[in-house]
């Protein structure tokens, strides 16, 4: 599995049983993320989108095209409330966006799913997790591959968990949908079949603890082993999960040692 930085940045050689472990950081603000982060994987690449520009243009229009596809309102669901804290990643071929997904964390403006499901995230709150969410997940069906959705996912969880210390992901799908997440990634059921007014279709809402996630990306991402340890066999190695954090905070770390003027 080859994988490069647009930094250019020699990648770091280290083995499973060398790469440290992955620990939560203070909470980071999304906007200090680098916009700029491109990793490549295979014949495509993954990006953070920023908040305006091309780049989300395209990320709205897939969206908004593959939710009409699959028959959803789109009225309220492809342009994301930018006062939300929340980072988005792109799978990109070339210049075509096909998949894509984004991550939206507590904060002072709550969670999307709060709006049908805000007694179990609630308690959830109250026993100490910390809470995000996956929001508009999207994959053309022409371009998307099994790979695809799990380096998008594996981007999530180390953006939730790594970058903003969260403990846990909830994420509202079609009931249809819901065996394929708790088989493939073990998301468990966590509330009931209702409607969901953003899209106009049944929903139910799935869990997945976010040290499970990070646990098994540890021993089983990089094995390329989907029928035994399904999305996570298919998730970047220990090794490429290190160089792609730091290359993903190298905007936060620059910040960080800047000194102010002095007076």
């Amino acid at each position: 599995m080859d994988i490069a930085a647009r930094h250019n940045l020699p990648l770091a050689q280290e083995t499973a049983k060398t790469s440290p472990d992955f620990h939560p950081r203070a909470n980071v603000s999304a906007s200090r993320l680098v916009t700029d982060f491109s990793i490549i994987r295979d014949d495509y690449h993954l990006r953070i989108v920023p908040r305006e520009g091309p780049l989300r243009q395209d990320v709205n229009r897939l969206v908004e095209r593959m939710y009409e596809w699959r028959g959803l309102n789109t009225d309220q669901s492809i342009v994301p409330d930018l006062h939300r804290e929340q980072t988005t990643i792109a799978a990109c071929k070339g210049d075509r966006v096909f998949g894509t997904l984004t991550v939206a964390v507590d904060s002072g403006h709550g969670l999307l799913a709060d709006t049908l499901y805000r007694p179990q995230i609630d308690a959830a709150r109250e026993g100490g997790a910390r809470v995000c969410e996956v929001t508009r997940l999207a994959m053309d069906t022409e371009l998307g591959t099994p790979q695809a959705l799990a380096s998008l996912f594996h981007i999530g969880v180390i953006v939730a968990r790594t970058v903003h210390g969260m403990s846990d992901v909830f994420v509202e799908v079609n009931p249809r949908h819901a065996p394929y997440y708790r088989r493939m990634m073990g998301y468990s059921l966590a509330g009931p079949n209702l409607t969901c007014p953003r899209v106009g279709a049944p929903a139910v809402l799935l869990r997945l603890s976010l040290a499970h996630a990070e646990q098994q990306a540890r021993e089983h991402g990089g094995t390329n082993n989907m029928k035994r340890h399904g999305l996570y066999g298919l998730f970047f190695s220990p090794a490429e999960q290190t160089e792609i954090l730091r290359h993903m905070l190298a905007g936060v770390e620059r910040r960080a040692t800047r000194r102010p003027p002095a007076n």
